[in-house]
């Protein structure tokens, strides 16, 4: 399967994380993100970027291969909405950041599916560059990435 992270073209062949806050994982703990498709990676970026830098960025998209017999831990939608409907919310982040957190601690799998808060049908794809199975996953691709001036940023 192939997944899709955008960001800035310096750190589009990063393998460690950068260990900043996000949805999924508390501070210093390094996650990497990815979608589950481009439009989706592009939407995911647009969220949590302000509007002036996605158009003076330099940006760039690492298409990363996981193989089939790398084992998915999931988390569903259905699990996370039974916690709390507004999981998706920004408030509700310490939910899932204790999931990620305790994915992480664990270390059974090197990748966790994830819903998409945007997208609730479509999945994104988290790296535990920690994990000893995450030497199989490759970056297969790096292309520059630019995004289009009729998305409008917040």
């Amino acid at each position: 399967m192939n997944v899709f992270r955008i960001s800035q073209t310096k750190y589009a062949n990063d393998r460690k994380g950068s260990g900043i806050d996000g949805r999924w994982n508390s501070l210093g703990q390094y996650l990497i993100y990815t979608g589950g498709s481009l439009a989706l990676s592009c939407l995911e970026k647009l969220a949590h970027t302000p509007g002036t830098s996605l158009y003076s960025g330099d940006f760039s998209v690492a298409i990363w291969h996981i193989p089939d017999t790398v084992p998915v831990f999931e988390i569903t939608a259905a699990r996370l909405t039974k916690l709390n409907a507004n999981w998706h919310k920004v408030i509700n982040y310490p939910i899932t950041q204790l999931m990620g957190d305790t994915w992480l601690r664990k270390m059974e799998t090197a990748v966790l599916k994830v819903p998409s808060a945007i997208i609730d049908l479509e999945y994104n794809y988290l790296f535990n560059p920690a994990h000893p199975d995450f030497e199989k996953i490759k970056i297969t691709s790096v292309n520059k990435f630019t995004f289009d001036p009729r998305l409008k940023a917040r």
